[in-house]
């Protein structure tokens, strides 16, 4: 079919809920993707920060194929032998003593808020309270909306779950001030995504951590965006040398294939019990497979040290063009999730790079860069000329 049939077949057929650009992709391999007519694109969205790996790395599409043949799906009504293997390098490689697993962030988050509410419950005299942030994402089902602090996301599906209050990121005097009877729990992204990439002050998270540990409550990190080696290290609040009680995962854990994850600290996550959480999907065999085919690729191949080194590159490109094109402003991230404003070109200036053949995004007003963490520096030094063609015209 031609990329204007493809598109006449989608309206037709296709519930309209994303404003999607105007051509067909087929396929990919590496940090790099290729549309229905053949025209090639580098690509630097990565599915909105999941193929970190890039797309079709050989080990992941080895493991699916092989785990494709022997066993996809059984439920969570049995124990999964992959699901304990993967289960267990998780927490050998993290804060956590235990996990859940669903399939995608908004249903990490959700789980995130039900362990907490539950261990409020029980163990803090029925708390349920929970503090986030204005300008944060943390999914779009009616929990994880409530717990979003930007009212665009909202609009349109009130009344929604009450418990909930957004204070300024970045601002732990508010927090603090926030904080009442019943508080269970403080819910927030260590660098804010869809807000533009939004990076705290470096004391920040760890002001957080320490008054939630002096008022009792719980600390979650939505980790769904800045985790699995995005910022440099495997995980983002790493990187400020703090320990959450909850961290959720999604995006670059399945190396592309869906899964989320909900981690937890041991005392926390005994709040849980059978049937009080479940995911009918959650952990099946094919996607263990795919998620500890790209763990073990991670940290064999230090991919998040990769990360850091490419990051600071590129951010040095971005810095240059800031020098070169008036109009664009604070340039901000860690490793490979970087935001640069642009104010209102940035959805033209999204358009043009798609036409000249790389794939970014837009988020707020400002540029959001998420390529796979394989890029190389050649690829970034085209992305960088390809923006720096695009300024000249806008």
């Amino acid at each position: 079919m031609t990329t204007e049939e493809c598109i006449g077949l989608a309206k037709k057929y296709l519930m309209n809920t994303y404003s999607q650009a105007p051509i067909v992709l087929l396929k990919g391999n590496g940090a790099r993707v290729w549309d229905e007519e053949g025209k090639e694109y580098l690509d630097f969205a990565a599915g909105i920060a999941v193929n970190n790996l890039g797309h079709a790395h050989p080990k992941v599409v080895e493991a699916i194929r092989k785990q494709a043949g022997v066993l996809m799906h059984v439920s969570n009504l049995y124990y999964i032998d992959m699901q304990i293997r993967f289960g267990r390098m998780l927490v050998e490689n993290s804060f956590a003593g235990k996990v859940f697993f669903c399939n995608s962030g908004a249903e990490a988050n959700e789980a995130a808020i039900k362990l907490a509410r539950k261990y409020g419950r029980d163990r803090m005299g029925g708390k349920f309270g929970i503090i986030t942030m204005e300008n944060a994402f943390h999914g779009r089902t009616l929990a994880t909306l409530a717990a979003t602090g930007q009212k665009k996301y909202q609009e349109g599906f009130e009344p929604l779950p009450d418990g909930f209050r957004q204070v300024p990121f970045n601002d732990t005097a508010s927090l603090e001030k926030a904080v009442d009877a019943g508080t269970c729990a403080v819910m927030l992204e260590p660098i804010q995504g869809v807000g533009g990439v939004i990076v705290p002050g470096e004391d920040y998270l760890k002001e957080v951590r320490e008054l939630c540990t002096r008022k009792g409550i719980l600390m979650i990190l939505d980790e769904v965006q800045t985790g699995m080696g995005r910022t440099g290290r495997l995980f983002a609040h790493q990187l400020y040398g703090v320990v959450p009680d909850i961290m959720t995962l999604a995006k670059g854990i399945g190396g592309g294939f869906p899964l989320g994850a909900m981690l937890a600290a041991d005392d926390v996550a005994s709040a849980f019990g059978p049937g009080s959480h479940a995911s009918t999907f959650g952990g099946n065999p094919l996607a263990m497979a795919a998620s500890a085919a790209t763990l073990r690729t991670m940290l064999d191949e230090k991919i998040p040290e990769r990360a850091a080194e490419i990051g600071m590159y590129f951010f040095e490109k971005l810095v240059e063009l800031r020098g070169k094109h008036a109009g664009i402003g604070e340039i901000r991230g860690k490793g490979l999730m970087l935001g640069m404003e642009l104010g209102e070109k940035a959805p033209a200036c999204v358009a043009a790079c798609r036409e000249k053949g790389l794939l970014i995004d837009s988020t707020t007003r400002s540029l959001r860069f998420v390529p796979p963490l394989i890029v190389t520096r050649d690829e970034v030094n085209r992305a960088a000329d390809i923006i720096d063609e695009v300024l000249n015209i806008l």
